[in-house]
C-alpha cells in the first residue's frame, strides 16, 4: 500500500474507534479494534491512545486526534463495527469498502420511540419490584416512568445532558409524589423514587469507570466516574425540587427516614422474573439487536439467581462479584454461540447488579446535607461496584488465557 493509502487506513480506523467510543464501547476495545483495522491494511507505524472522551493516532507523518462526545449505551453499533473489523482481519473489504460500511454504520438510526418507551415501563415496573417494591408500587413506577419516558424520548435530547438529567428527575419525582398522594392503596414512596429514576440512573458508566481503574486506565476511569457522579447529583437535585416544591404546597415533608425501610421481600422466583423482564426492557434502550432481546434477559436472570444464591451465605458485595462472575461467564458463552461481542451481553446482564439505588440516595442525602447515610450508602455502592469490577476484570484476564473460541475478551 502507498503511504497516502495506509494514512487513510489510519483514519478509518480511528473513524471506527469514534463510533465505539461515543456508542459506549469499552476502552479496552476501542484500542484493540482499531489497532485491528489499522494492522489489515498494513500500517506497522501506528499509535493509539483511547481517553474518555477522546482518541490520540499517529503513524507514517500522520496524526489525528479527535474529541469524541459520549452519547450513550447503544450496542447494535459495537456490534456492527466489530463485525467490520473482523472482516477487515480475514482480508475481505477495500478500504473503499471499509469507508462505505463505516458511513452505512453511522447511518443506523434509533429504535421506534414507541418501542424505546414501551421498554422505559416495562423495565421501570420490573425494577421497582425487584428492588423490593409491592405490586402496587411497581404499578405506579410504571405510570410514573411513562410520563418520564415520554420526556426521555421527545424532550431529554433538546438539553445539555446535566439539565436533561435534573429535569428528568424533576419530573419523575413530581409525578411519583402526585401517584403517592392520589393513590387509593398504600405506596411506599421510596421504592417509587427509586424504580423510576433507574432509567436515568448510569449506572453502566459508573461500572465501566471501575473496569477502568481495574485495568489502570486511571484518566479514563476517573472521567467516566465523575461524570456518572454529577449526572448522579443533578438527578438528586431534580427529586430534592420535587420534594421541596411537595413539602412547600402541602406543609409537610412526603419522605424522611431510611430509603431502603419499605423494602418488601418478594419471592425469589417473582425476583428472577422481575430480572429477566428488566435486563431485556434495558437491552432495548441500550440499542441491542433485536435478535438479542432474550439472550439479554437470560444473561440478566441467571447473574441475580447467582447473586441470590450467594447472598444466602455471603455479605452483599461478595454477593456481587459472583453474580458478576456468572454474567460473564454466560456472556462469553452467548457470545460464542451468537457470534456476537460479549459487551452487548455484559453491559445489559449487569443492570440487576449495578448499585443504582445506592448512588442515587448517597448524593441525595449529600445534597440533603445528610452525611452519615450519605457516607453508609456510599460506601456500600462502592464496594458492590469494586466488586462486580473486580469480577470482570478476573474473568476477562482468564478469558485472554484460555481460548473461548474465537470471541472470547469483553
Amino acid at each position: 500500500m502507498t503511504e497516502n493509502e495506509k494514512k487513510k487506513a489510519l483514519d478509518l480506523a480511528v473513524e471506527a474507534g469514534q463510533i465505539l467510543l461515543e456508542n459506549g464501547a469499552e476502552i479496552k476495545r476501542v484500542g484493540e479494534t482499531m489497532d485491528r483495522i489499522a494492522s489489515s491494511f498494513g500500517v506497522e507505524e501506528k499509535s493509539f491512545i483511547v481517553l474518555g472522551n477522546g482518541i490520540i493516532a499517529s503513524g507514517h507523518d500522520h496524526a489525528n486526534v479527535r474529541n469524541v462526545p459520549i452519547k450513550g449505551p447503544r450496542t447494535e453499533m459495537v456490534v456492527a463495527v466489530n463485525q467490520l473489523s473482523r472482516e477487515c482481519a480475514e482480508g475481505k473489504l477495500s478500504l473503499d469498502d471499509l469507508e462505505r460500511r463505516l458511513n452505512e454504520i453511522k447511518r443506523i438510526k434509533w429504535k421506534p420511540w414507541w418501542e424505546i418507551l414501551l421498554s422505559v415501563t416495562i423495565g421501570v415496573f420490573s425494577v421497582s419490584f425487584l428492588f423490593g417494591g409491592s405490586f402496587s408500587d411497581a404499578t405506579a413506577t410504571f405510570i410514573s416512568g411513562l410520563f418520564l419516558g415520554l420526556f426521555v424520548v421527545f424532550a431529554s435530547s433538546r438539553f445539555p445532558r446535566m439539565i436533561s438529567n435534573l429535569l428528568g428527575g424533576l419530573i419523575g419525582g413530581l409525578v411519583c409524589l402526585v401517584l403517592f398522594h392520589i393513590s387509593p392503596v398504600k405506596l411506599h414512596l421510596a421504592n417509587l423514587f427509586i424504580g423510576t429514576i433507574i432509567t436515568l440512573v448510569p449506572g453502566v458508566f459508573f461500572t465501566n469507570g471501575m473496569m477502568d481503574l481495574g485495568n489502570e486506565d486511571y484518566i479514563s476511569g476517573a472521567t467516566r466516574l465523575f461524570d456518572a457522579f454529577f449526572a448522579i447529583v443533578c438527578i438528586a437535585l431534580g427529586i430534592s425540587l420535587a420534594l421541596s416544591f411537595d413539602t412547600f404546597i402541602l406543609k409537610n415533608v412526603s419522605f424522611s427516614g431510611s430509603p431502603y425501610a419499605e423494602r418488601i421481600a418478594n419471592e425469589w422466583y417473582w425476583t428472577l422474573l422481575a430480572a429477566f423482564v428488566a435486563t431485556t426492557a434495558f437491552s432495548v434502550q441500550f440499542g441491542t439487536p433485536r435478535k438479542n432481546y432474550l439472550d439479554c434477559g437470560l444473561t440478566g436472570m441467571l447473574g441475580w439467581g447467582a447473586y441470590l444464591l450467594a447472598g444466602n451465605f455471603l455479605p452483599t458485595a461478595e454477593a456481587a462479584f459472583c453474580g458478576a462472575v456468572t454474567v460473564a461467564l454466560v456472556s462469553w458463552a452467548l457470545a460464542h454461540l451468537r457470534k456476537t461481542p460479549a459487551t452487548v451481553f455484559l453491559t445489559c446482564g449487569l443492570i440487576p447488579l449495578v448499585p443504582g439505588g445506592d448512588i442515587f440516595w448517597t448524593a441525595y442525602f449529600m445534597v440533603k446535607d445528610r452525611l452519615h447515610p450519605a457516607a453508609e450508602t456510599g460506601f456500600m455502592a462502592l464496594k458492590v461496584a469494586a466488586a462486580i469490577a473486580g469480577g470482570i476484570i478476573i474473568m476477562s484476564f482468564l478469558s485472554s488465557k484460555i481460548k473461548f473460541g474465537r470471541h472470547r475478551g469483553v
